[in-house]
């Protein structure tokens, strides 16, 4: 009967303009009355198919139920066949299912036609975003040997709040009061962590911490991030090259253009490549309290990994690498995913101005230790806090 009912939805839809969602509602309630009259429909029914019938018209299938389920964190579709959620942390598989591969594929073409990209054979690989700013990955075959996969990390709808992390405890008091003065006082800041570990959370709870009065300028591959308090912000994201391999607009390209700005803070929602000499750069010249992530096991890692990306956009020798970090980073948060699935910071470090013969020196101010955020040392560098009345002692 839904096959039916969405047949005859889609011979009355007006495909010469684009039809608002509550002309399809009006639509796809008359066809089920139309049919109803020969097929006793209980009511209850009427209402879960016309919102199976919306749902594959114009939202996402099967798939948009789980995506309005706010205790969902992420869903994984790993081909028509296999769903999982996770809830709380735990993953399972779910019972539903695309009843074929080309429903599938219908879905993931709506997805990223809505954000102007592209995903074909040529191009099997794209990064988009829902309405509500949850991220998706799409990989189509012959990349994907069991796809399409389709991955959607959600947001909860209301940014998670410093209090809110308090509470959970991902963090301590004391250690959050310190990351407000720094972020005040402009120190430049350096998210590091895993894949999942809350680093674009954590980057927008610092972000609060911006005076509403700055200019901030964002620059991320999807947009996620929501800072609410910024009147003058300014948000760009990255665009992929099309068929032709022409018109990408990359995170390096973004972050030159918004030095052309007059930006306060630039707020780079991960540095992954040749573009972390242009961020360093950035935060050198002019632009501090610039706040940034990057994928890490550690503080330490994160410094090697800057350098490593460094050097596949400017062939210069490794000390030089180092003195720009040094200079450009004042301070590291580092996040964990713990083994009960909690995501945590297990590290706050200061980058001390000096090389040291292993690299730039690290000053550990907290660390996790036993499953609580332990102070251990004091802040080194700080003439940014004593500049605004601020210190930390």
């Amino acid at each position: 009967m839904g096959n039916q009912l969405k047949a005859g939805v889609l011979e009355k839809i007006d495909l010469s303009r684009d039809m608002e969602d509550d002309e399809i509602k009006e639509l796809i309630l008359e066809q089920i009355q139309f049919i109803s009259k020969d097929n006793y429909i209980p009511i209850n029914k009427k209402d879960t198919l016309a919102n199976q019938i919306f749902n594959s018209i114009r939202k996402l299938d099967i798939l948009q139920p789980l995506v309005e389920d706010d205790s969902i964190s992420e869903i994984m579709v790993n081909g028509p066949n296999d769903i999982f959620i996770e809830r709380n942390g735990k993953v399972s598989k779910t019972d539903i299912y695309f009843s074929d591969i080309d429903k599938l594929e219908d879905i993931a073409q709506r997805i990223v036609s809505k954000v102007n990209r592209m995903v074909n054979e040529s191009s099997p690989i794209v990064d988009a975003r829902l309405e509500d700013g949850s991220r998706v990955n799409i990989v189509l075959p012959p990349i994907a040997l069991n796809g399409p996969f389709i991955t959607i990390r959600k947001f909860p709808n209301q940014p998670y709040s410093i209090d809110k992390l308090i509470s959970i405890g991902a963090i301590t008091i004391e250690a959050a009061l310190l990351l407000e003065q720094l972020v005040r006082a402009r120190y430049n800041i350096f998210i590091s962590g895993g894949t999942g570990s809350g680093k674009t959370t954590f980057l927008n709870v610092l972000s609060n911490y911006v005076p509403g009065d700055e200019r901030v300028i964002t620059i991320e591959d999807s947009a996620e991030l929501q800072i609410k308090q910024i009147e003058n912000l300014v948000r760009l994201e990255a665009r992929n090259a099309n068929s032709e391999g022409k018109n990408e607009i990359t995170i390096k390209g973004l972050i030159k253009a918004a030095l052309r700005m007059r930006p306060d803070r630039i707020i780079v929602g991960e540095v992954r490549g040749a573009e972390a000499i242009d961020m360093l750069q950035a935060m050198n010249t002019g632009h501090d309290g610039s706040l940034s992530t990057g994928h890490a096991n550690s503080p330490k890692d994160l410094l090697s990994r800057l350098e490593v990306m460094i050097l596949q956009g400017i062939d210069i020798p490794l000390v030089a690498i180092q003195r720009q970090i040094v200079s450009a980073i004042d301070i590291i948060v580092h996040l964990a995913r713990q083994k009960d699935k909690t995501r945590k910071i297990s590290e706050i470090c200061e980058v001390v101005k000096e090389i040291g013969d292993s690299g730039p020196v690290l000053n550990t101010l907290f660390k996790l230790e036993k499953d609580e955020l332990i102070k251990c040392g004091e802040l080194v560098n700080n003439e940014k806090l004593n500049k605004v009345g601020s210190n930390v002692g």
